[in-house]
């Protein structure tokens, strides 16, 4: 009887270590993704030859991943929106647009100035036309190493077509002839690292509006979004 007590209470045992190595070897849940929607931006602005531009974002949202490289200083985000204008001509014939659309990132600083008619002071330069340039040239959203205090801005798109030469160009716009027009992106990646405080993105469109009489820039900004 003692001896089978005995062979019992050691099986016992062995389940019990059994499920503590389970424990211990099963990998720690991943942190879940976080989408945001966000609400966009419009603006209307009648310019000086009495051409009516509307300029909208919509279709706005940014999913988030708090840490892809496994620590507090790395974070992803992938975000979606579509930018549109439409003209209604004043004293002219032929219209146009460029589009330009891009995002602005900060660790530890604010980048929440000015609404849909005016951006943040820092990551960016505006210029006295209403122009926006980017502090990075092309397409660097994935690839951004910040410290507290810094941001940087960089266009999303990345368009290639060959030049009169069949040489490969890439352009960070798009050209819309007409009165009306649109450009749309998804999943376009923001990879941050080096940020040990909280991080911030926020979207911008930067448009080109060409016609007969003048060319004039006007820029819309979207609501600043927290990306861990």
């Amino acid at each position: 009887m003692n001896i089978s007590h005995k062979t019992v209470h050691a099986a016992g045992i062995s389940a019990v270590a059994a499920a503590a190595l389970v424990l211990l070897t099963t990998p720690p849940a991943a942190v879940a993704d976080t989408v945001v929607p966000l609400p966009g931006a419009d603006l209307t602005k009648t310019l000086s030859d009495g051409t009516v531009v509307h300029v909208w974002l919509d279709n706005e949202s940014a999913n988030i991943n708090p840490s892809m490289g496994a620590t507090p200083l790395h974070r992803n985000a992938w975000t979606t929106g579509t930018a549109h204008f439409a003209l209604t001509p004043g004293n002219t014939t032929t219209a146009g647009a460029l589009i330009k659309p891009g995002y602005v990132v900060g660790c530890q600083v604010a980048i929440n100035g000015g609404g849909v008619n005016g951006g943040p002071t820092a990551g960016v330069t505006v210029g006295s036309n209403g122009s926006v340039t980017p502090s990075l040239s092309g397409n660097a959203g994935a690839n951004l190493s910040l410290g507290p205090g810094q941001a940087q801005s960089f266009y999303i798109l990345d368009l290639e077509k060959a030049d009169g030469f069949g040489a490969d160009t890439h352009k960070t716009h798009n050209w819309v002839n007409g009165t009306s027009g649109s450009v749309a992106w998804a999943d376009e990646t923001i990879g941050l690292s080096g940020c040990a405080g909280y991080a911030q993105a926020r979207a911008f469109v930067s448009y080109e509006i060409d016609t007969d009489n003048i060319t004039s820039w006007v820029t819309i900004w979207g609501q600043p979004f927290s990306i861990g």
